[in-house]
């Protein structure tokens, strides 16, 4: 909660609310909380929960029994902050997918995993940099927010957590789609280079290099070393004629 630096103007979406624990303690920092819970029984649970515990609060809730991943229309109020412990298995879609279905999204704060939290706040050129650090990168700029160990959790997970956070700015000029496919293709045989990593997406070798040359990268760069932004740019340029 002091991580998510919440004011009270803020519609907060919370992804897999569970029993309430998080959706507790947002609901006195904002001024409204979405929580989407796929669970039929946990869905119907929390609205009795936050009526027991937090009865002057309970107006300001909404909760919607969805997919999160599925999910393309969100009731109320257009929220303007994501904050939620994330279902470690679905983390990296559920994030990339609820930045591009709400626009209004200015920021957000999620535990995911520790291994995915590194890879999706990882810069250029960096070990973990990947396809997760590329794609949230298009949205806004992404941090480490902090550790979390296994022992705060019951039950008790094998793996340890981290705080991402990311604060929303203007992609870079470029088709969002386009650029994704890119990046798909560039991780995809990780240790090739780019001639030859985007030989499919291209269409050969030759069409690779020549798309490479002509947006100003090195044909034998890896992927790795490429920021969003040069992705980007690789996308929109098209092959000398």
């Amino acid at each position: 909660m002091r991580t998510a630096e919440l004011t009270a103007q803020d519609v907060v979406l919370e992804v897999g609310p569970g029993l309430g624990s998080l959706t507790l303690g947002l609901l006195p920092a904002a001024a409204h909380v979405t929580a989407v819970e796929i669970d039929p029984r946990l869905a119907a649970l929390l609205p009795r929960t936050v009526a027991e515990r937090a009865p002057a609060l309970a107006g300001r809730l909404t909760v919607v029994e969805a997919d999160a991943l599925r999910i393309r229309e969100i009731p109320g109020p257009p929220p303007t902050a994501l904050v939620a412990n994330l279902p470690y298995n679905v983390a990296v879609p559920v994030l990339l997918h609820l930045l591009e279905l709400l626009p209004t999204l200015r920021r957000a704060l999620v535990l995911v995993q520790a291994e995915v939290a590194e890879r999706l706040a990882a810069a250029p050129g960096s070990p973990a940099y990947g396809v997760p650090s590329a794609k949230a990168a298009w949205y806004g700029e992404v941090r480490r927010a902090g550790n979390i160990g296994r022992r705060v959790f019951w039950p008790e997970p094998n793996v340890d957590s981290g705080l991402v956070a990311l604060d929303r700015r203007p992609p870079p000029p470029g088709d969002r789609a386009a650029t994704f496919a890119v990046i798909d293709a560039a991780f995809a045989t990780r240790r090739k280079g780019l001639r030859a990593a985007l030989a499919r997406w291209a269409g050969s070798p030759p069409a690779a290099e020549a798309r490479l040359r002509a947006a100003g990268i090195d044909p034998a760069t890896r992927g790795e070393q490429l920021s969003v932004t040069d992705f980007a740019r690789l996308a929109a340029t098209e092959a000398p004629a």
